[in-house]
């Protein structure tokens, strides 16, 4: 019988997110699912000069300015078969220049310094006949294929960044015109999965992976800042943003239930720590942790929330988050979209604060109900990263089936 595997291949992993980011991500969680049993390596997205003259001193950015001026951590062995890659290159900031001549010459300059350092690193590990696997970035990869030439280009989509002002700008053509380089592209919803399917042909819902390894075993005790707060614990983690999650929403639920607590984990942005969520007293921002704590907060939780914006940039997420509380066996109250329908015998699905309050009374009700609680995990735990990573070799198979190669 063929294994669903892909073995002894080169892959090259490049995309928005840098192996530093301290927030989970796809792209990192996929390239250590493919180093199983391949050799991969994973690209840091380059500094930029408008982000250096910034003076960021974000880890991030000291580890790229390290790379270019002094050479230091420039390729780093992560564990066996995985390697991190910092471009020693400064790519030009070019976002506010309008479309046109000179904006598509800069970005494919750009390109180009990115495709030289690469191949440099790839060469020094031996690299043969890659695959280039690029993760959303549609700006500093738009042209990679044309230099690189790999054997196999797949754009993975998990985000319609067009949405937004910064990616909109010139995202509105960058886009699809690389979806349609591409050999194959990976979405991680049905949603962006048809949206792709109007630039490329070759198109396959790989769905969502998650670390639920963490979610399943966790047995430790409660995290200091949050084993104060009495029952009920209302909680979420991950990035608290205005352009993902509803203010208004959250402030409705808090105030319309005093006797509720709260609990938001994550980094915040100006909108959120400018509400009057801050000031409420049943509500409690306990700043960014670790992909390693979030366990431990989930696992402190009564009922775990989703309480998504909606709009362009939402509707079509796949919320990793929802199978990190069904793995913990945590009842769900969640947003309705289209990808949320998936987890309907799972989550209580809503629409507005008094939906919202209505199914987190049911829930708090029922979290300790033996047969929910594992109906619960047993959805959370199917959706693992190498299920999706699973899903990014059939498609890769299918592919190479189609060209002749293999």
């Amino acid at each position: 019988m063929e294994t669903s595997e892909i073995k002894d291949k080169d892959f090259i992993v490049f995309g928005l997110q840098p192996w530093d980011i301290p927030i989970g991500s796809n792209c990192k969680n996929i390239a250590a699912e493919l180093s199983k049993y391949n050799r991969v390596l994973y690209v840091n997205r380059p500094l930029d000069r408008m982000s250096y003259h910034r003076g960021s001193k974000d880890i991030q950015t000291r580890n790229r300015i390290a790379a270019i001026r002094r050479g230091e951590n420039v390729l780093t062995e992560i564990k066996s078969n995985l390697w991190v890659f910092n471009p020693g290159k400064m790519l030009e900031s070019i976002n506010m220049l309008p479309a046109g001549f000179l904006y598509n010459f800069l970005n494919k300059r750009n390109n180009k310094l990115l495709a030289g350092e690469i191949s440099k690193a790839s060469k020094q590990l031996g690299f043969t006949d890659p695959i280039l696997f690029v993760d959303n970035d549609f700006f500093n990869a738009l042209y990679l294929k044309d230099f690189l030439q790999p054997q196999l280009f797949i754009f993975y989509i998990r985000d319609y960044l067009r949405s937004q002002q910064y990616f909109g700008k010139h995202g509105k053509r960058a886009e699809p015109l690389i979806m349609k380089k591409a050999d194959g592209v990976a979405a991680n919803s049905a949603y962006l999965a048809r949206y792709a399917s109007q630039f490329n042909t070759n198109v396959a819902d790989v769905g969502q992976g998650c670390e639920v390894e963490d979610f399943l075993e966790f047995t430790g005790p409660k995290p200091n800042d949050i084993s104060a707060i009495p029952y009920p614990i209302i909680g979420y983690v991950g990035s608290i943003t205005s352009t993902r999650l509803d203010i208004n929403l959250l402030e409705e639920i808090a105030a319309s239930r005093s006797d509720w607590n709260i609990v938001l984990v994550g980094p915040t942005d100006t909108q959120f720590e400018q509400s009057k969520l801050v000031q409420m007293s049943n509500v409690h921002f306990l700043g960014a942790k670790s992909q390693q704590e979030l366990a431990s907060y989930v696992h402190a939780f009564d009922v775990c929330i989703n309480p998504q914006l909606l709009n362009q940039m939402t509707i079509g997420n796949y919320p990793r988050k929802v199978d990190e509380y069904l793995a913990a066996g945590k009842p769900v109250v969640a947003t309705r979209t289209e990808t949320m329908e998936m987890f309907g015998t799972n989550a209580f699905l809503c629409n507005g604060a008094p939906e919202y309050v209505e199914a987190i009374e049911k829930a708090l009700n029922e979290q300790h109900d033996p047969q929910k609680v594992k109906a619960r995990i047993a959805m959370g735990a199917a959706h693992t990263w190498k299920a999706s990573v699973d899903q990014i070799y059939h498609l890769i198979k299918k592919t190479q089936h189609g060209r002749g190669t293999g």
